[in-house]
């Protein structure tokens, strides 16, 4: 499961590949998963032959990951925002955004370049339960992938909490760089993806 969490959807030959296994083999745990709604398949065509099953995690399977206390997360912005108003609730997010931006800012001072404060900011996210990475791409800018998002209860219940981090980003990377998500999990999509790109 960790595979298809960090690279992705694929196929149960490129499953077994990675894990050393028959393709068979990996068949009967796909299944298994299958039954306990942890997996699902859709079927893909291929040039030669019958229709590949391409494997992909379901959002039942986001409880096998850390979840960074999901239900106290959400007991908690419940209790701020009725003791404190949203208003309060957002100072919360807004303070929080800050601790993060400085500790970042910190981390990420003596990375050079862009490409180098990006893995590096990708290692600590990694550190926190994002599984986190970052890709250059052919047009000279870069992706910056999440593919789990270890306060998802409370961002749901919250959506400050991803505008939060999409401003810190902006933030820790400098000025001239230009961050736009353009995937995101909250959306029912497979991962957070942000597009980062420098100005020329």
């Amino acid at each position: 499961m960790k595979f298809l969490k960090t690279e992705g959807p694929m196929d149960s030959q490129q499953l077994a590949e990675k894990l050393g296994l028959t393709a068979m083999g990996v068949r009967q745990h796909l299944y298994a998963l299958q039954s306990e709604k942890l997996v699902t398949a859709v079927e893909k065509k291929v040039a030669v032959g019958r229709p590949v099953k391409i494997w992909q995690l379901t959002r039942d399977a986001d409880r096998l990951f850390p979840d960074a206390y999901a239900e106290l997360n959400v007991a908690l912005i419940g209790a701020i925002g009725e003791t404190f108003g949203q208003d309060g609730l957002h100072r919360v997010i807004e303070s929080r955004g800050k601790r993060q931006q400085s500790d970042y800012a910190a981390r990420l001072a003596r990375a050079p370049s862009l490409a180098e404060k990006l893995n590096h900011l990708a290692e600590l996210r990694t550190a926190e339960g994002y599984m986190a990475e970052a890709r250059a791409e052919p047009d000279g800018s870069y992706l910056f992938i999440e593919r789990h998002c270890p306060i998802c209860v409370a961002a749901t219940a919250c959506m400050g909490f991803c505008a939060s981090e999409l401003e810190v980003f902006r933030s820790v990377l400098g000025a001239g760089v230009q961050v736009e998500r353009i995937e995101h999990i909250l959306r029912g999509e497979a991962r957070c993806a942000y597009r980062v790109t420098a100005a020329n």
